[in-house]
């Protein structure tokens, strides 16, 4: 399984887990509590969530799902900007900890940017970090800028978690190569993009027919996962909500794209030629 280390030394798998809109549905509970335990027990050791998903109820299913097996979970949660004053994160965390039914978590984000000054976020973190309460810490949704300042106030940010697929591909103008060159992993959200339309396009149909796995012939989002992961310091956490869907997910792995795969995929999506804003959902 390829992986991505961290600049604390700690090696993780390039594929996760993601729980956004997980734990809202009482109908798909049990389907997404065994869709995390199916993915874990085949290596997936990254989950990630946020206070923000269900105003905790994504917590407290992952909390739900790996409550045996915690120590072998790289767990990660995030706080809202509205929360990121030096009180705030803390009092945060700690309720994060009590829907995850943990002690700690490996990594800890800042969903996005908000108006509190980064400083006093980042001094909140190391104070977790100090108490235990937290591994590391990193972000999410920063641009380059927002990343240079990063950079000026402490040298532990981990991650940069951000919107990239092959219909949003502004990231690789400057972003993905700066944080390469900084030691900052890219954490991928919504690497098969939203709502399906991503998976329908021709392209991708073209791509997925020149290919086979263990399951039998490659699909689409299997072609996109491919593509997201075939980048160096990128790992994806693609949504984990049903085992069907977690098996499509570690088959991405054994796909290899070619260089006339990425010709096409080039074509009907093409790389950016300058800066664009940041995009994020």
């Amino acid at each position: 399984m390829k992986t991505v280390t961290l600049r604390n030394g700690v090696t993780v798998p390039a594929l996760g887990m993601g729980t956004w809109n997980i734990g809202d549905s009482a109908a798909r509970r049990s389907d997404e509590i065994e869709s995390l335990r199916q993915g874990l027990e085949a290596g997936l050791r990254v989950v990630d969530t946020a206070e923000m998903y269900g105003n905790g109820r994504s917590e407290e299913l992952v909390g739900e799902a790996i409550a045996d097996v915690r120590d072998d979970v790289y767990l990660v949660s995030k706080v809202v900007p509205s929360n990121a004053s030096y009180d705030g994160v803390r009092k945060a965390c700690r309720r994060s900890l009590k829907h995850l039914d943990t002690d700690w978590l490996d990594l800890y984000l800042l969903h996005w940017r908000g108006g509190t000054p980064l400083e006093e976020t980042i001094r909140a973190f190391e104070d977790l970090k100090d108490d235990g309460l937290i591994r590391g810490w990193g972000v999410s949704n920063f641009d380059v800028d927002d990343m240079e300042e990063i950079e000026s106030l402490s040298g532990n940010c981990l991650v940069n978690q951000v919107l990239y697929n092959l219909e949003h591909r502004g990231t690789e103008f400057d972003l993905l190569e700066h944080d390469l060159s900084t030691d900052t992993v890219t954490m991928a959200y919504s690497p098969l993009g939203q709502g399906g339309e991503l998976l329908e396009h021709p392209a991708l149909k073209d791509v997925a027919s020149r290919h086979e796995t263990s399951q039998g012939p490659a699909d689409p989002a299997q072609i996109a996962l491919g593509w997201v992961l075939r980048r160096p310091n990128v790992m994806a956490i693609p949504k984990a909500g049903s085992p069907k869907h977690v098996a499509g997910n570690l088959a991405s792995l054994e796909i290899s794209l070619t260089d006339a795969d990425l010709k096409t995929l080039d074509s009907a999506f093409p790389p950016p030629k300058r800066k664009v804003s940041l995009a994020m959902i």
